[in-house]
């Protein structure tokens, strides 16, 4: 495949999933982010239950897990990076109260009114943003809270390159149309704010820089892999160029 503009879904998922378990992050985001996404949620206690829906290795879910109460639930399609999320629990000591299980985001594993919190970083837009925040709305308690990422214009008009390249996901959109689309999905529409720069550069381009090197020598002459670098290696210089006009907003919601 040497279409740069084509979707990361177009390579194989299981390569996919090779990569993506040897970094930390499956996605742009910091540790302050998930902070601060969490200090617009009220209402936790030891008994609450909370789900990441598209946890990866749950590198934003054990920052929840040291910071918020409850329980929490990880999901994830990949039955590796539910075997590295445990791993990480275990070591960060929180196995009593943090737990990852293999599942989808179409058939979650959840009572309807069961959930105090639904949490997705960079992962909703496998499903779509709009069909996440009304599927998953039933799973969540009157009052409960949604807090997800998701890519999003800053500006009306956009550079050729870059609105090219993002036509692989059709859903982008201003950050206005999308605290819409949470109303009419039934949230009091809490807070969006922007992940700064750093999310991408630092937390997600920078750590695979090494992990980019070794895949490659592993996979050396395997066009497949090749090209998966070759298109990730794209996104950073895109985002180098054109950061100004597209990136992540978290979005947090009440249900109501």
């Amino acid at each position: 495949m040497s279409n740069n503009n084509s979707s990361i879904h177009a390579f194989e998922l299981q390569l996919i999933c090779e990569y993506f378990s040897n970094v930390k992050r499956q996605g742009p985001g910091s540790p302050e982010v998930t902070l601060k996404a969490l200090s617009f949620i009220d209402g936790l206690t030891k008994e609450s239950q909370i789900a990441d829906i598209g946890c990866g290795t749950g590198g934003q879910t054990m920052v929840l897990g040291k910071q918020a109460p409850g329980s929490i639930t990880g999901i994830d399609l990949f039955p590796r990076f539910i075997e590295l999320f445990n791993q990480n629990a275990l070591e960060a000591g929180l196995t009593e109260r943090v737990k990852g299980l293999v599942g989808t985001m179409e058939n979650l594993p959840f009572e309807e009114e069961e959930l105090d919190l639904i949490w997705s970083e960079g992962a909703i837009y496998n499903i779509g943003f709009k069909r996440g925040l009304e599927e998953w709305r039933k799973f969540i308690k009157p009052g409960g809270y949604i807090a997800v990422t998701e890519a999003v214009w800053f500006t009306e008009k956009q550079p050729e390159e870059i609105s090219t390249f993002w036509q692989a996901y059709p859903e982008i959109d201003t950050i206005p149309v999308k605290v819409t689309q949470m109303q009419a999905a039934g949230y009091l529409p809490v807070a969006a704010f922007i992940l700064p720069k750093d999310c991408w550069t630092d937390h997600f381009f920078k750590p695979q820089v090494t992990a980019q090197e070794l895949f490659l020598k592993k996979y050396r002459g395997n066009s497949t892999a090749e090209d998966l670098i070759a298109y990730l290696k794209h996104e950073a210089v895109l985002y180098d160029k054109y950061g100004d006009f597209y990136g992540y907003t978290f979005f947090i919601g009440k249900k109501i």
